[in-house]
């Protein structure tokens, strides 16, 4: 039974609450192309088809051993990832699934399919340019002229993450009322550009990943220099949203729901960034009986 996960479960917490193919073949997942933000798309859910997960060290890198297969990639690519924290996160997704597989919950394994295969095909350079052109349509720029409510709210909680971004980076964002958006100087992205360069390709995919989820790259920054709380850059990308249930309500149970998967995804696509950013070899075994 996996036994080895205790230090990454607590950097997970701390993320969370930090303040302000045929998987029976080959241990692959089928490819389903979508969105340069999710290159695959999990598979239908399966019976779960092996006993035992472990981690092993190649020269590539950690692989991850379903009973005695190697876990490949859609396109049929050895498993192995950077970081040894990381091969346990992936390691700790295949061995927390029960009697059934649900693919859809297994967030890391699908970046990490993702940053292996590279189905679009994109240079480090091309994810940069993809990453900072999510600043044209980014959601906390964007703002209403009515209700008085949502313009005070819209103000009383961006405003600061703008700010805090723009000191931060020592660039320019504001926001604008137009459905043109802000007019972002050409000084902001060569920053944004020399910033995210400082990231390698597996990173940028999560980078990417995060946007997805909260459209918005200021809150993806915020949440990845820890200035925000996976809790609190998901209400923030929803607080249009979350000001019209308020006044209107919600269906019931959707709303929760809906709400719980998105902090899954922008929580693991978080703890990716960081994982694929560390350096340190977690100094314990790997795996107990």
């Amino acid at each position: 039974m996996w036994r080895s996960c205790l230090r990454l479960q607590d950097w997970g917490r701390r993320l969370l609450k930090w303040p302000p193919g045929d998987p029976t073949a080959s241990a692959r997942l089928g490819p389903a192309p979508q969105s340069p933000a999710r290159a695959y798309a999990p598979p239908t859910e399966r019976k779960r088809f092996y006993q035992n997960v472990s981690i092993t060290q190649g020269e590539g890198g950690f692989e991850i051993n379903l009973d005695h297969r190697k876990l490949k990639t859609p396109q049929a690519k050895l498993f192995t990832v950077p970081s040894e924290a990381l091969a346990i996160a992936v390691a700790t997704e295949w061995d927390s699934q029960h009697d059934t597989i649900k693919f859809y919950t297994m967030h890391l394994t699908t970046l990490c399919n993702t940053s292996l295969d590279n189905p679009t095909q994109r240079s480090k350079d091309q994810l940069i340019w993809a990453a900072v052109k999510f600043l044209d349509t980014d959601t906390i720029c964007y703002r209403v002229e009515e209700p008085e409510t949502l313009v005070e709210l819209q103000k009383n909680e961006w405003d600061p993450i703008i700010e805090w971004a723009e000191k931060r980076y020592g660039m320019e964002i504001g926001s604008s009322t137009s459905i043109m958006g802000p007019n972002i100087p050409a000084k902001t992205r060569e920053v944004l550009v020399s910033h995210l360069a400082s990231y390698n390709m597996w990173a940028l995919q999560g980078i990417e990943f995060v946007m997805a989820q909260l459209k918005s790259m200021v809150l993806t920054l915020g949440l990845i220099d820890l200035r925000l709380t996976v809790e609190q850059a998901v209400l923030l990308s929803r607080l249009e949203e979350e000001y019209q249930i308020q006044k209107w309500g919600s269906i019931e149970w959707a709303h929760d729901y809906e709400l719980q998967e998105l902090r899954a995804r922008t929580a693991a696509g978080t703890l990716f960034v960081h994982l694929c950013s560390e350096n340190t070899t977690v100094k314990h075994k790997l795996l107990q009986e």
